[in-house]
């Protein structure tokens, strides 16, 4: 009744125990302890719990040394030991009171330790074996009864109760723990901003419950599924980039391993291959609603895959699923921003065209926004002394140019601004350097001006209108010189038939004065013909020094005769191909026009010289008061003379002799004085620009 009652108070201890926590081992060996105490004829009590590799292990017992030996070295296979194997398929308890005579316990511990008798009892619960409890007697056999083996099986019961609730605890912790890290895994691929930080946390975590760093990532094409887009690898692997780039380049060349990542791809199901250039791979596909992005690929260096276990599968493959929806994100968030760099990219590219082409126009272009702020200004666009175009960006025009309102311009712009139309026009002006035409768009922000200086485009119009009444002169002439001239010379030979009569003596002075007259018409048509003449002359090497002091005589006699002073100052120049005769009347045509310029007592200077190695010119000074701007315009011009007897035909002349002589004419004028320039060109393909 006693030991009844004592070992219901070791049963209730050892509950006690169960429910308080500790830690298995612990529990456990107050289970060897309350065995022992119970049966006190046994010398050794362990217990053994499975491994990996199949066998059993002791985990607590006592004493912790047999015969020399640590109890916790010793091992069983079922494999070799009979006993073993029975107990673990039966799930029951044997008992065998003399060893000698039983051959099922493994003979070599049995000799070794010296054990007489042995009871082996399966620590079960709900047909789950979670290990073997052996009790041994190595001085003598034990002698059991059945009482005190079902008491041992009681304590052995107990033991499965502790193993079963530490198993359920562990689980419950290994689900909590797992829980924990996938949460933290959400967390932290959250925070992900590229691509590579979010395959990084993937690689952490994976390494973390595989312990295994040796990761990579292959990439899919997003567009081409079939394609390899790109390899990234753990940072934290044990091989090194080289040595991955070496493998994964050898494996790429094998064609079963493109078959088994194309077998992950199109399965999308996580799998462990026994391949090149590793002992072996866990291929997990990175996939999201059935799309596959990549395959994350853990390489198995050591072959130890196969101990991987369900629940580090299952938490390998989870990761990688809650990957998936960031990476899908940033790979779309990438592809936008790689658009949208590419499209800015295209934009600035175009842009940069735009503007090379806005810059490359040598006039003057801005564009206005609707405060008449400027919002562009190229290069070439006149602006204020000392404003620079960022000293004028986002200013007000008419700030800028406030000389400008209640202009043409001013009132052109608003119609172009308002109505949104294009305008046209043209501001004139006294200077021979600047005359802006101005063109005006209406664009959805404001308007856009291009200045163009047209003072060229003035230059030729004037010459062309020149030349176009030279060219009508010279039909006119050539078509009435000979129907005039003709009845002329007619009219003129009777007058002096008729002044040669003794009885008209006293008409002789209307005689004078009508062939006169005749004279002086018929010199005006020589100066048509002359004006009109377009065809080259008859040139020849001439030296222009030579033809001035020929006539020079005829010079000083025309300067003296008005009292007025001459002067002549000819450097050397080289020879050039001129008309004696046309050189001549454009040099008296110039200085008489010189003289009528100047009052008494001022100095003509007629000059030449070499402006440079092609360019000989002939220069007219006077004296006088200059030329009005209204006159200047006009000079050249046929019939325009400021003269009170003057054709008009004079400057016309000179300016046709000089365009024959591949020459032009340029007048500079001011308060001191005229001067008319006649340039050469010594090289024929010169051209005049005016």
């Amino acid at each position: 009744m006693l030991g009844e009652q004592t070992r219901y108070s070791r049963l209730a201890n050892i509950t006690k125990i169960i429910n308080t926590k500790l830690e298995l081992r612990e529990v456990l060996q107050h289970v060897t302890a309350a065995i022992s105490e119970e049966i006190v004829q046994c010398s050794s009590v362990g217990i053994f719990l499975p491994q990996g590799d199949g066998t059993f292990k002791a985990y607590a017992g006592k004493p912790e040394v047999i015969n020399g030996n640590l109890l916790t070295d010793q091992v069983i296979d079922p494999k070799t030991d009979l006993l073993a194997r029975e107990v673990i398929e039966t799930k029951k308890t044997v008992y065998i009171p003399d060893t000698a005579k039983d051959q099922r316990p493994d003979r070599n511990p049995v000799n070794v330790l010296e054990i007489k008798s042995l009871l082996a009892l399966p620590i079960s619960f709900e047909q789950e074996l979670f290990g073997m409890v052996f009790l041994f007697d190595y001085a003598k056999p034990m002698d059991l009864s059945v009482s005190e083996i079902q008491s041992v099986e009681a304590y052995v019961n107990m033991a499965a109760v502790a193993i079963q609730n530490a198993k359920n605890l562990a689980q419950k912790e290994n689900l909590i723990a797992e829980k924990q890290l996938l949460l933290d895994v959400t967390s932290d691929l959250s925070m992900c901003s590229s691509l590579q930080e979010c395959i990084d946390k993937c690689f952490f975590y994976i390494g973390k419950v595989l312990d295994n760093n040796d990761i990579v990532a292959h990439l899919l094409e997003p567009m081409e599924k079939k394609v390899f887009h790109g390899t990234k690898l753990n940072k934290d692997s044990t091989l090194t980039e080289a040595e991955w780039n070496a493998a994964l380049d050898e494996a790429k060349t094998r064609h079963p391993y493109e078959a088994i990542i194309q077998h992950v791809v199109q399965t999308k199901e996580i799998s462990y291959v026994q391949s090149q250039p590793f002992k072996g791979s866990l291929m997990v596909p990175l996939a999201l609603m059935g799309e596959v992005m990549g395959i994350i690929m853990v390489a198995d260096l050591a072959g130890n895959a196969p101990d991987y276990s369900e629940s580090q599968i299952q938490l390998v493959q989870s990761i990688v699923d809650a990957t998936a929806p960031t990476f899908s994100n940033l790979l779309y968030m990438d592809q936008l921003e790689n658009r949208v760099e590419q499209r800015t990219s295209e934009l600035a590219l175009a842009n940069e065209r735009v503007t090379s082409v806005i810059e490359s126009i040598t006039d003057g272009f801005f564009a206005l926004n609707k405060e008449w702020e400027f919002i562009y200004i190229n290069k070439h666009q006149y602006l204020p002394k000392r404003k620079s175009i960022e000293d004028v960006l986002g200013k007000n025009i008419w700030d800028i140019f406030p000389e400008y309102a209640d202009t043409i311009m001013y009132k052109e712009f608003n119609r172009a601004m308002t109505e949104r139309v294009p305008v046209h026009f043209e501001i004139p002006s006294v200077t021979e350097t600047y005359w802006p035409e101005i063109v005006v768009y209406p664009f959805d922000e404001g308007i856009c001006c291009l200045f163009k200086n047209i003072a060229e485009k003035k230059k030729y119009e004037k010459e062309f209108r020149r030349l176009s009444n030279l060219d009508l002169i010279g039909q006119m002439a050539a078509g009435i010189s000979h129907e005039i001239r003709n009845p002329m010379t007619t009219i003129r030979g009777f007058l002096q038939l008729l002044k040669q009569e003794n009885q008209l003596d006293k008409h002789d002075v209307y005689f004078d004065v009508m062939i006169e007259e005749l004279d002086r018409a018929n010199s005006i048509i020589t100066e048509f013909l002359s004006v009109g003449n377009t065809r080259t002359s008859d040139l020849e090497m001439l030296d222009l020094n030579s033809i001035i002091h020929d006539i020079s005589p005829l010079i000083k006699i025309d300067t003296f005769g008005q009292n007025k002073l001459i002067e002549f100052d000819t450097q050397d120049i080289p020879e050039l191909l001129l008309n004696r005769n046309e050189i001549r009347q454009l040099i008296i045509n110039l200085y008489r026009n010189a003289l009528d310029a100047m009052d008494e007592g001022k100095v003509l200077t007629i000059c030449t010289y070499k402006e440079d190695e092609n360019c000989v010119v002939l220069g007219v000074q006077d004296e006088g008061e200059g030329i009005r701007p209204e006159v200047l315009e006009k000079l050249g011009t046929p019939f325009y003379t400021t003269k009170d007897n003057g054709t008009g035909l004079g400057l016309g002349i000179c300016y046709a002799i000089a365009a024959r002589h591949n020459a032009k004419i340029e007048i500079q004028t001011g308060p001191e004085g005229t001067t008319f320039l006649t340039k050469f060109y010594l090289n024929n393909e010169e051209q005049p620009t005016s």
